[in-house]
């Protein structure tokens, strides 16, 4: 083995060793984590919440010996806290929540007469959250599942790139390429083909 080589060697176990702390530390960030829910949010002990990447909906239960109505209820949804709970009574809800919600398009319903049911809109409609609100206990977002079929609901541009970010993790997930490295291999194989009469043999690609 000459040095090079060694050094390559070098490397690349230096590179994996970095790889694998990293992936330890990611791990250790997860501990404590809850696993989702099929809604992809989380069963607590006072509310049941899930998610797609655009909107949450919040099922609180209310055990009253008496039939729910409107004027009973406590709902504020500012753009960062959000207050859920029966007049009277301690709020089941209330706290800053995650990120910020879209007020004027986030509604609630009554349910059978004891549960209230809220629908609030992301504003950022990119990312998963780990929790309604900050006191409580996250969900760990890597186990998400998202439904291919609601992804229908997105816009163009927006499918596209949900598309494309799935893809990609799955791809890292396999140790394949991702969408942008296999359009540069695809591009690199296409031009060795159309032009055979020039030795690629000692070109370095990254």
């Amino acid at each position: 083995m000459d040095i090079s080589e060694e050094e390559e060697k070098d490397k690349k176990e230096e590179a994996e060793e970095t790889k694998s702390d990293h992936d330890s530390d990611e791990d250790e960030k997860d501990k404590g984590k809850i696993k989702p829910n099929a809604g992809n949010g989380a069963d607590l002990d006072n509310y049941k919440w899930t998610q797609t990447l655009e909107e949450l909906e919040i099922r609180i239960p209310f055990y009253v010996t008496f039939p729910i109505k409107g004027k009973d209820v406590v709902v504020e949804v500012h753009r960062k806290h959000l207050k859920v709970g029966l007049k009277g009574h301690p709020p089941v809800i209330d706290g800053v929540t995650y990120n910020e919600m879209k007020v004027e398009e986030s509604t609630w319903v009554i349910q059978d007469r004891k549960e209230v049911v809220l629908t609030i809109e992301k504003v950022n409609k990119m990312e998963w959250w780990s929790q309604v609100v900050t006191t409580d206990p996250e969900i760990n977002t890597k186990k998400v599942q998202p439904e291919n079929s609601k992804l229908s609901d997105l816009d163009g541009e927006t499918r596209s790139m949900v598309e494309k970010m799935m893809y990609d993790q799955r791809q890292k997930e396999m140790g394949k390429p991702t969408s942008d490295e296999q359009k540069k291999q695809d591009v690199l194989k296409k031009f060795m083909t159309q032009h055979p009469e020039m030795d690629f043999s000692k070109c370095k690609f990254n």
